[in-house]
Formats: structure tokens, sequence, C-alpha cells
């Protein structure tokens, strides 16, 4: 079961999932307020457009090197606010946040969760004396902080994080995956 949230009272009206494709789209009345207000499952149209303003800006900074190359992934994992999402990851600091339209930041996933800053933490990708890749972890100095297994970092704390490290930012819990081949599951 999911539930939707009314635009106009903030009541929430659950529906089974299972019973609807990917695209389809669904009206709801309010119980509450009486609103009519609809839904569509499973497709976002905001994804579809930070991808095309990300590609953009890479084309506009010349942004393409041996940088580019996938470095691993951010799973976002699917909560009260959103779905599943896989965010790739590339060398260099990775920006991590909340989305919204003409945010610079390069790992911006799609949340509803007021709890995720903009610009809430950083994944430096770099590589090792034995060149092996290295994750360290930074918060941004976040309103809500960020917590690697439990554990809040503190300001200017770098985390070192391996595959299957979890953190949180805010209400969000993000799962770390360094294999490549995996990313592609």
């Amino acid at each position: 079961m999911k539930r939707v949230r009314c635009p106009k009272c903030d009541s929430y009206t659950l529906f089974d999932e299972t019973k609807y494709s990917d695209g389809q789209s669904l009206v709801f009345k309010c119980n509450e307020c009486g609103k009519e207000f609809g839904i569509r499952i499973g497709i976002s149209k905001l994804r579809n457009t930070q991808k095309a303003e990300n590609d953009e800006m890479r084309r506009d900074n010349g942004q393409r090197s041996a940088e580019e190359a996938p470095c691993g992934s951010i799973v976002v994992i699917e909560n009260v606010f959103h779905y599943k999402q896989v965010i790739p990851l590339r060398m260099g600091d990775n920006v991590v946040g909340r989305y919204q339209k003409g945010n610079s930041i390069n790992t911006a996933f799609e949340t509803v969760d007021p709890s995720v800053d903009l610009n809430h933490c950083t994944i430096t990708v770099s590589r090792d004396k034995h060149g092996q890749l290295r994750y360290t972890l930074s918060d941004n100095n976040s309103n809500t902080g960020t917590f690697v297994d439990n554990v809040e970092l503190t300001p200017r704390e770098k985390r070192i994080i391996t595959d299957g490290s979890l953190f949180t930012l805010g209400a969000t819990s993000i799962l770390l995956r360094t294999n490549i081949e995996e990313d592609h599951t």
C-alpha cells in the first residue's frame, strides 16, 4: 500500500499500487476536504528534467574526461518520501543533496524530505597509494546532520566509507555501492 498526500489539506489517502502499471495516471478525491488531484505512477518528469539539465551543464563546461568515468554509485533507499534512486559517482567531489531546478550540485536526488539540504554532504572519490578507489564522506554544515552507522559526523570530520556503508541525511537513507557492474542491475 502507498499513500498520497492531498495538496490542499495534507491528509493522506491509501491505495494499492500493485493494481496499476508505470505511467498510469490516477485521480483521487480527498475524504477530508473533497479536493480532486492526480498522480502518475512510477514516472517522474522531474528526473528527466534533472538529467537533461546536468547533461547540458557538462556540455557547457566541456567536462568529458577520465573524471567522468563511473566510480560506483549511491542508492537512495525507498522511504516514506520517495522511491529508490541510483545516482552515479565520479572522481573528485560529489556534492549530495536535494534536487531543485537551478541547483548546481552534481549528485542531486529527488525527494520531498524537508530534512535534506540542497547541499547536504560531499563524497570525495580519490585513489589511495595502491591505486584503489577511496570514498570520503563529509557533512556540508547541514541543518540536520549526516550520520554514518547512526553516528553523526562532527563539523569538518571526514569519514572513509566502503561498499555497503549506510549513511543518512535527515530522514533519507543512502547506501554506497562501489562495484560498477552492480550499478546496472
